[in-house]
């Protein structure tokens, strides 16, 4: 990665501006948002690595802010607060921030905590992408059991989450009904036919935005299925 960007959000503008020139001396890319209403606006407009982000703000204050982060995304965020007593920093903590810093704070000690955060994301967004299969709009997470369409999580079944990963891990391949089951259920097959469509086609129903006319699961008449490069 060559260059990381980080949002400041406080609404005090000379802070974020402070923040801001020391961010910039390492090479880090700064953006600003004022409250929590327009740090999330910027999230879904901007390519953001990390998230500075104050406690005590107008419209939707920090806290309540990084709940609404954690329910769409995993990236780091460093609060910021003027409160030291225990309490804050664990509920900021278990709300879902990876650090807490209490105002005032060394410029150079905030730096030093984005950069360890940073390094940290970046190792953890690489081990993502080695247990994630990927085909055009759909990706599937080995390790978290997720499967996400255009950014959408699509909530599947255990078997149907087997069925899409052995589709996709071999991407193109044919497999037949009799495989599909034996290699999904772990079991010899037996009259499976009928097992095996109902789960495709309620697969389908969930990640296909026409599933009369699919676009990853095909049907090979006579043969099988198979996801579809």
């Amino acid at each position: 990665m060559d260059r990381y960007q980080v949002l400041v959000v406080d609404d005090e503008v000379e802070i974020r501006e402070a923040i801001s020139i020391y961010l910039r001396h390492e090479n880090i890319d700064v953006v600003h948002a004022g409250d929590g209403l327009e740090a999330i606006q910027m999230l879904e407009e901007k390519t953001i690595h990390l998230i500075v982000l104050d406690v005590m703000m107008p419209k939707l204050d920090g806290i309540k802010t990084t709940l609404k982060i954690r329910d769409k995304q995993h990236i780091p965020i460093i609060l910021l607060s003027a409160k030291s007593e225990d309490t804050d920093k664990i509920i900021g903590l278990q709300v879902g921030a990876d650090d807490y810093v209490t105002k005032p704070f060394n410029p150079l000690e905030l730096v030093a905590r984005v950069k360890s955060q940073l390094r940290r994301y970046v190792k953890f967004e690489q081990y993502i992408k080695s247990e994630a299969l990927h085909l055009r709009g759909l990706t599937l997470d080995k390790s978290a059991k997720q499967v996400c369409v255009d950014d959408r999580l699509i909530k599947l079944t255990p078997i149907e989450f087997r069925i899409v990963e052995l589709l996709l891990t071999y991407a193109g391949r044919v497999f037949s009904i009799e495989e599909i089951y034996e290699r999904v259920w772990n079991e010899p097959h037996y009259q499976s036919e009928n097992t095996v469509a109902v789960h495709i086609r309620r697969i389908r129903e969930k990640i296909e935005l026409d599933p009369k006319n699919p676009t990853y699961i095909k049907v090979v008449w006579g043969i099988g299925y198979k996801m579809e490069k």
